[in-house]
């Protein structure tokens, strides 16, 4: 199963996003990923860094991440540590993703606060309407540029306050965003075994004081994979699951022998639903390439008009589908933060369209997954996961929902990290109360 996980690249890195050859429908290409941007496992440092004075006495926060986690995993699929390790701190019965439910933008908005259209990472793939660049996630140059993250990822909060900061993986932690990466981090890449990944968090903790991250970001694919390949009902599914269970007890069992005060916080980005990969939808007929440029989607097409005039008769074509709904920017539904207001990057399509389930697009000629996200981040399947604990967190409380706006304040209040709140969208009220 681990060897698998190796190469399937459906969660994260699920599919290559390419101009077809008329650069005007960008369709889905699996990948081998064969370069260089993949196959170094070094650990990348930035030298001449170190804690400041201050920092030295603050606690430490593991923030880990298990693409795909369901809220619901946890018992469905019997991870029995991660429910124990609950007990010791909080669970929230779960945490809702941002809109769209897909991995980049959720992973994204939960280290920098903001709404997807406002950090400006709107979708896996998207085209930036200043420059008509297209956004890829698969490509590994583009994901390493800066220009493509806004806001203030919390480790570039925190090196900018003198606080040393460590990613084991996390979108954007390989871009230099306001010109800084987080001190100690990796290339995305998954041929590292999961001991050597607890083994270098378990360094970084035993380091100097003054060369000790007290931030650490770790990402575990694994549940994403399989619940991609084989649909979230699977029993391969839990396999995935007990294997992230055991790697989260064993790395903080590695670490309770240093004896510092470590708080950990357990996400995941979405969900998983199960959709009819058989019978799905191509790119609709009212859609004139000549007139619309369409990034590659299954749960959300962006259609970016070349030409304006076109865009009202086709809107008005496409609201007669009943297989999807047809938006115009003013007519999202206002917990998607997805209107025209919101686009504070220029990014979202001039009409996007959301297929109603278990209907899903496919724009290329190979088989699409069995297991998808990315749609109503309200709908139960894509509800995120949530658990804390340490000796900043209560114990053995139950919360209600939130939004995962919410973590980063969370997180930069333990770690006494300045931040305006106005200029994010999350609120250290919501979860506040979760603290000891």
């Amino acid at each position: 199963m681990r060897k698998l996980f190796s190469v399937l690249l459906l969660g994260i890195l699920s599919v290559g996003n390419v101009f077809s050859q008329d650069s005007t429908i960008m369709v889905d290409r699996h990948s081998s990923f064969a370069d260089k941007y993949t196959t170094d496992t070094t650990q990348q440092v930035i030298s001449g860094r170190q804690n400041s004075p201050i920092q030295i006495e603050k606690p430490y926060v593991i923030l880990i991440s298990a693409d795909g986690f369901r809220n619901d995993f946890f018992e469905k699929y019997e991870a029995t540590n991660l429910q124990a390790l609950s007990k010791k701190g909080v669970r929230a019965s779960y945490m809702t993703p941002a809109y769209p439910s897909v991995t980049f933008p959720n992973h994204y908005t939960i280290v920098t606060g903001l709404y997807p259209s406002h950090h400006g990472l709107v979708d896996n793939g998207y085209i930036d309407v200043a420059t008509g660049q297209f956004y890829n996630m698969d490509n590994k140059k583009m994901v390493a540029e800066g220009k493509w993250y806004g806001g203030t990822p919390l480790w570039v909060l925190a090196e900018q306050q003198k606080m040393i900061s460590a990613s084991f993986y996390w979108v954007a932690s390989e871009a230099a965003i306001q010109g800084i990466k987080p001190t100690y981090h990796y290339i995305y890449n998954e041929k590292i075994s999961i001991a050597t990944r607890i083994q270098a968090v378990k360094d970084w903790l035993s380091l100097p004081e003054e060369k000790r991250p007290h931030l650490i970001t770790f990402y575990l694919p694994d549940v994403d994979h399989d619940a991609h390949d084989y649909g979230p009902e699977d029993p391969r599914v839990k396999k995935s699951v007990q294997f992230v269970d055991s790697s989260v007890n064993a790395l903080q069992a590695a670490l309770a022998k240093l004896n510092l005060p470590i708080n950990y916080i357990f996400v995941s980005d979405h969900g998983m639903t199960e959709v009819d990969n058989i019978n799905t939808m191509g790119l609709p007929k009212a859609i004139d390439t000549e007139s619309f440029k369409v990034p590659w989607g299954n749960a959300l097409l962006h259609l970016y008009a070349k030409d304006t005039s076109k865009i009202e008769s086709t809107y008005q074509a496409l609201k007669k589908e009943t297989n999807f709904s047809t938006y115009k920017l003013d007519e999202t539904p206002a917990y998607w933060h997805y209107k025209k207001s919101d686009d504070w990057h220029n990014r979202l399509g001039d009409i996007i369209l959301v297929p109603h389930l278990p209907k899903v697009f496919n724009l290329s000629n190979r088989k699409t997954s069995k297991g998808k996200h990315g749609f109503d981040n309200y709908l139960p399947d894509m509800r995120a996961s949530f658990i804390a604990w340490g000796p900043a967190f209560k114990k053995d409380i139950t919360i209600e929902s939130f939004e995962n706006v919410n973590v980063y304040p969370l997180i930069a209040h333990i770690l006494g990290l300045n931040y305006d709140e106005q200029k994010i969208d999350g609120k250290l009220k919501v979860l506040k109360p979760i603290l000891k």
